[in-house]
C-alpha cells in the first residue's frame, strides 16, 4: 500500500482503490463529501506538481466518472477540489510514489482512457444540504428542500420552503458567484420551474452571493440530484440540458460582468453593497468582504 498524510488530509492506494480523506481545515466541500474511495477504473491519471514549499498532488478523472466534478463543470474554486492533495516540503518522494504506484497499476489493469457511460463513484452521502446566499439546499434521495432565509426576497420567502419531488425533477444547474455576479443552485422540473426568472425570485433556485466558502457546498446537493437522475434514467444528467449549455433558449441573458477597468460600474456596485448594507440584509462580515472584493478591481 502506498499512503501520504499531510495537513490538507491524506491519499492511500492499494488494491485498485484510491482512499481519500480531507484534512479537519479543507474546504466546506470537502469536509461535507467526507471520504471519497475512487476505484482504478475511474482514472484517467495522476500527476505530483513541484513548488518550492512542496507540491500538489492532482487525480485526473475520466469524463462522467464523478458525479461532483459533472456538477461543477470546472467551476470549483483550487482548494474545494476533492482530487487535489498540497503536499509539504520534505514529502515529495512519497508523493511521485504514489504516482508510480497508480500509474503502473493503470497500465497494468488497462484501464480505458474515454469517457465513461455511467458515474463511478457513488457521489455525496445522503441526506445531504450546503449552500448560502438567500437560503439552504438539502437533498435526501427523494425530494429537495428550498429553505429561505432573512436575506431572501419576498417573491420567495412569501410562500415559505419549497419541496421538489424527484420525479418532478428533470435537472439541475450550479453555477458559484464569480466576480461581481451572483450565481445559482437551480432545480429544473417538469412543470417549467426553474427556465426563465431570476434566481433571487424563483422559487426553484437558490441566489449564491459568493461571500463564504460554504456557499460552494450547494455543489454537493446538484451532484446527489445527477445521481438519483441517472439512476432514473433520465438524459438531463447531459451538460446539454442544464440552462448554462444553451442561455438563450433556456434562461434571459445575464448583464455582462463590469469590467475591470470600468470604474463607474464598481463604483455602482459599492453603492448597491452599502445599501443592503444599511437595510440590514449584509451583515458587517459580509459588507466587508463584498467590498473588498470590488476595491481590489478599481
Amino acid at each position: 500500500m502506498a499512503e501520504i498524510t499531510q495537513r490538507d488530509g491524506s491519499w492511500a492506494y492499494d488494491d485498485g482503490r484510491i482512499r481519500i480523506v480531507p484534512g479537519t481545515k479543507a474546504h466546506p466541500v470537502r469536509q461535507v463529501l467526507g471520504e471519497v474511495v475512487v476505484p482504478l477504473e475511474a482514472v484517467a491519471g495522476i500527476t505530483f506538481e513541484r513548488d518550492r514549499k512542496g507540491g500538489r498532488l492532482r487525480l485526473r478523472l475520466r469524463d462522467g466518472a464523478c458525479p461532483v466534478v459533472r456538477a461543477a463543470e470546472g467551476r470549483l474554486p483550487e482548494g474545494a477540489d476533492p482530487y487535489r492533495l498540497v503536499v509539504e516540503a520534505g514529502r515529495e518522494d512519497l508523493a511521485e510514489y504514489i504516482v508510480a504506484e497508480v500509474r503502473q497499476a493503470l497500465l497494468l489493469e488497462q484501464v480505458a482512457e474515454g469517457p465513461a457511460d455511467r458515474f463511478l463513484l457513488p457521489g455525496p452521502s445522503l441526506p445531504v444540504s450546503g449552500g448560502g446566499g438567500d437560503g439552504t439546499a438539502a437533498f435526501d434521495g427523494r425530494e429537495a428542500r428550498l429553505t429561505w432565509n432573512w436575506k431572501g426576497k419576498e417573491t420567495k420567502t412569501s410562500g415559505g420552503p419549497v419541496t421538489l419531488p424527484l420525479a418532478d425533477l428533470t435537472g439541475v444547474s450550479w453555477v458559484p458567484a464569480q466576480g461581481l455576479e451572483n450565481g445559482h443552485l437551480r432545480f429544473l422540473t417538469r412543470s417549467g420551474g426553474g427556465k426563465s426568472v431570476a434566481a433571487e425570485h424563483d422559487p426553484h433556485a437558490l441566489d449564491l452571493w459568493g461571500l463564504s466558502k460554504k456557499e460552494h457546498t450547494a455543489v454537493l446537493v446538484a451532484a446527489a440530484v445527477l445521481v438519483a437522475l441517472e439512476a432514473r434514467g433520465e438524459a438531463a444528467v447531459e451538460p446539454a440540458a442544464l440552462p448554462e449549455a444553451e442561455p438563450p433558449a433556456q434562461l434571459p441573458p445575464s448583464p455582462a460582468p463590469a469590467a475591470a477597468d470600468d470604474p463607474d460600474a464598481l463604483l455602482r456596485r459599492l453603492r448597491e453593497l452599502g445599501e443592503l448594507h444599511r437595510d440590514g440584509v449584509l451583515t458587517e462580515e459580509e459588507f466587508a468582504l463584498a467590498k473588498q472584493a470590488v476595491l481590489r478591481r478599481l
